[in-house]
């Protein structure tokens, strides 16, 4: 498919965003795809807990409708929870390429690092930095309990935030899993009021900031991810035209239907209407190849 030219990642892209990382002024978003690898797929995780809890429905790749099931069948999804991330735990692998996002990002000074991810690679990569260790602050959402925020420290470059959105597992029960913890976790996701009568999302005021203020770096989303669709919708829109930054987003497209002649142009046309006002450029392929590029471009980038 290709995408309009507006759209895609081009010199000036490249050239701000190494500047951007350069200065640490840009939030990293990581998503499944940034494991890819080193953990088990969606579909790969989900196909494997349908055989453990004889899943009756054909879906066997629809990790939450699978979760749900066998929080269902398993009478005790915290205890489920604690299963689901202790084969997670055991089936990490380390990370030996050289172009791993975790890797690669963990030498940028970045203050804030986002993930719906539950695993602790970016600890690992920010502890091992070839240019010196850093202390991080890991912390996590309290996704189930809209009016309670957890309460952040202010990041800085040598002692970075890492928010788990959706939880971390070494906190299971934090987790979000099951189809009943994304219902609950989407609508918790909005504006509540505080004693002032602000309107505050249930997100630390410093993860909020990094998330609005800063160019977002979507790495391992899809278009059609809900995730992604939650975060950029239900956050980045709300931020007045006049702050708003261009972001990049890594993306794998969405397989197309063959037996349509022109199912490209189809495609094309509804994405471009889908993301028209978003200030996105989008990269088209695998975060390996993106970041062979990126450091490619970060190279031959002038100081």
């Amino acid at each position: 498919m290709v995408l309009p030219v507006g759209w895609r990642v081009n010199e000036a892209d490249w050239v701000r965003l190494v500047r951007q990382l350069r200065r640490g002024d840009c939030t990293p978003l990581l998503g499944a795809g940034a494991c890819y690898g080193r953990l088990p797929t969606g579909k790969e995780l989900s196909k494997h807990f349908a055989r453990e809890y004889d899943f009756p429905f054909a879906d066997h790749g629809n990790l939450a409708h699978v979760m749900q099931y066998a929080a269902h069948v398993h009478n005790d999804p915290t205890d489920l929870k604690v299963e689901v991330c202790a084969y997670l735990k055991q089936r990490a692998a380390a990370a030996t390429d050289p172009l791993d996002p975790h890797t690669v990002l963990a030498e940028f000074p970045i203050k804030t690092f986002l993930t719906t991810n539950y695993d602790d690679f970016m600890l690992q990569a920010l502890q091992h930095c070839r240019k010196g260790p850093r202390t991080p602050n890991v912390c996590r959402s309290t996704w189930w309990e809209p009016t309670k925020r957890a309460v952040v420290p202010d990041p800085d470059p040598d002692h970075p935030l890492i928010y788990h959105l959706h939880g971390n597992w070494d906190d299971p029960s934090s987790i979000v899993l099951t189809e009943n913890d994304y219902v609950q976790y989407l609508l918790n996701l909005r504006d509540v009021d505080d004693a002032n009568g602000r309107q505050l999302l249930p997100i630390p005021e410093p993860v909020l900031d990094a998330m609005t203020s800063s160019p977002l770096l979507f790495l391992g989303y899809s278009l059609q991810d809900w995730n992604f669709r939650v975060l950029f919708h239900g956050l980045i829109k709300s931020i007045p035209s006049t702050r708003q930054r261009r972001h990049i987003s890594v993306q794998l497209l969405p397989e197309l239907n063959t037996s349509l002649s022109d199912a490209e142009n189809l495609a094309s046309e509804y994405l471009k209407s889908y993301y028209a006002d978003l200030k996105i450029s989008i990269y088209v392929g695998t975060t390996s190849a993106f970041f062979k590029e990126l450091l490619d471009w970060n190279a031959r980038t002038p100081l």
